[in-house]
């Protein structure tokens, strides 16, 4: 709908931008830390672009100082961080590494110092490689245990200073990747055991919200999301249908566990059918269903819409691999089959990565979860992955990357104007970064961080155009978007 005047931002929205620990720190065998699965999965031949890794990645641990004074230059006013739980516990339990815990620390202190809000991620992927070896990792029921006493650990240390948390990063993400297409850790392709290590992740993530509701820690909690919103392809009820399923198969079975602590009927007749569904104890239920475990915002990780179309059961299109090598148009029909699979949308642009370009598409997804959810939502990832140039004179000229987060705010000032209510926004990323599976050369960040797959060089920071840009923006609360 149009409206004849937008509402205006909330006067303590929370602009700000993100990262992850295993992306950004690097010192991955410093200050006490144990592995984690990505140091070990990254050296596995072929997994990753170019054979990259986050061993130095832009080597925040030893420069936060300088990236915090950056943030505090750009005007942030929040800046969403991972913990590495094995800086923390580097064996993922026992001793707590006292040196970790300081690391964290000194970053919180010195981002209030700067007026700058700490959100914190709990758990960004990189799980302790000590309990993948132990009782791997996600498949035990062990880890639910672990995970809330690492939780505990960080409310207890910074929980006088933090107001945001972030339990779980798309959890979607990380179990279907590591579970269905063996392209994160664990590598493995059983649809069995990802939707068993994906309900031991759920019950994880309620036992550490309800700890730190039943202990009465200050602030709010809930997981971040990656969702896409889906789109039929066109009006054919098939179509239509099978919109629906990705719908149901792809957002509604993590969000309304957190919501609501049940999975939708659609997906777990699905699952029986299949025989792939996961075992449900009573005491599952009772605790999924506790009003302790439930969120206090949705976190919303939005970069695309996906658009789909019927997949016949009987030679219906799989799983695809993504494109990594960002060679636009190198992207692979993908889909579930008897459910749904991909379809082009002649409407949208795409990355160069193959992601569609669909602002509007955020919009969509702030008002399907204020409705069927009923809780704030705190952005917590958008951006935009590109291939950026440093300039002789050390400028770069990301006027894309500008358009990009423009269109993003207004829809979400349009959402603001719909009755969402939306807690902040933060974008990804901050600084560039390692992209996982994509090398160093995909670039998201405000800050350029001059390094490649091929050598570290200086690692020295050079602010982007959109960077001014988005001081701007700040500055003004979402009013200045810098049109001409």
């Amino acid at each position: 709908m149009e409206h004849k005047q937008l509402k205006a931002f909330p006067k303590d929205f929370l602009w700000g931008s993100a990262s992850a620990a295993y992306q950004i720190e690097g010192a991955y065998r410093e200050g006490g830390k144990g592995l984690s699965v990505w140091d070990k999965f990254v050296r596995i031949p072929g997994k990753t672009y170019e054979g990259t890794n986050g061993d130095v990645a832009v080597d925040h641990y030893h420069r936060y100082q300088e990236d915090v004074e950056l943030m505090a230059k750009a005007g942030l006013k929040a800046y969403r961080f991972s913990i590495a739980w094995s800086r923390i516990f580097p064996e993922g339990n026992g001793k707590v590494n006292e040196e970790g815990v300081k690391f964290y620390d000194d970053l919180i202190n010195d981002l209030i110092a700067h007026n700058i809000e700490p959100v914190v991620t709990i758990y960004h992927w990189d799980l302790p490689q000590a309990l993948q070896d132990a009782y791997q990792g996600w498949e035990s029921r062990k880890i639910i245990d672990d995970f809330v006493n690492y939780a505990k650990t960080l409310f207890e240390a910074y929980g006088d200073r933090v107001k945001y948390w972030v339990t779980l990063n798309e959890q979607n993400v990380f179990m279907q990747h590591g579970y269905l297409m063996a392209s994160h850790p664990p590598a493995v392709t059983d649809p069995k055991r990802m939707y068993a290590a994906n309900h031991i992740g759920n019950l994880a993530n309620a036992a550490a919200t309800k700890y730190f509701h039943e202990h009465h820690f200050q602030g709010k909690i809930g997981a971040s999301f990656a969702y896409s919103p889906n789109y039929a392809v066109d009006a054919d009820p098939e179509n239509q249908l099978a919109a629906d399923n990705a719908e149901q198969m792809n957002a509604y079975y993590w969000m309304d566990v957190y919501a609501y602590g049940r999975y939708p009927d659609v997906v777990r007749q699905w699952q029986i059918e299949q025989g792939i569904a996961p075992e449900i104890k009573p005491e599952d239920t009772e605790l999924l269903e506790d009003p302790h475990s439930r969120p206090d915002f949705m976190g919303l990780n939005y970069y695309q819409t996906n658009t789909v179309q019927a997949n016949p059961l009987k030679d219906g299109v799989g799983l695809a691999a993504e494109n990594t090598s960002g060679k636009k148009g190198t992207a692979q029909e993908s889909g579930i089959p008897g459910a749904f699979k991909s379809a082009e949308n002649e409407h949208l642009q795409k990355t160069d990565w193959d992601w569609n370009i669909d602002p509007i598409g955020l919009r969509i997804a702030l008002r399907r979860i204020n409705s069927r959810y009923h809780l704030p939502v705190l952005i917590t990832e958008n951006g935009l992955g590109a291939f950026d140039t440093l300039e002789a004179d050390h400028e770069i000229h990301d006027d894309y990357r500008i358009h990009f987060l423009r269109e993003h705010v207004k829809a979400i000032h349009d959402a603001i104007s719909d009755g969402v209510q939306v807690i902040g926004y933060t974008t990804w990323s901050f600084t560039d970064l390692l992209s996982w599976l994509n090398g160093y050369r995909k670039r998201y960040g405000f800050v350029y961080v001059n390094r490649d797959e091929e050598s570290e060089k200086d690692l020295a920071r050079y602010p982007k155009d959109s960077f001014y840009w988005y001081k701007q923006v700040i500055a003004t609360n979402g009013e200045d978007l810098g049109e001409k």
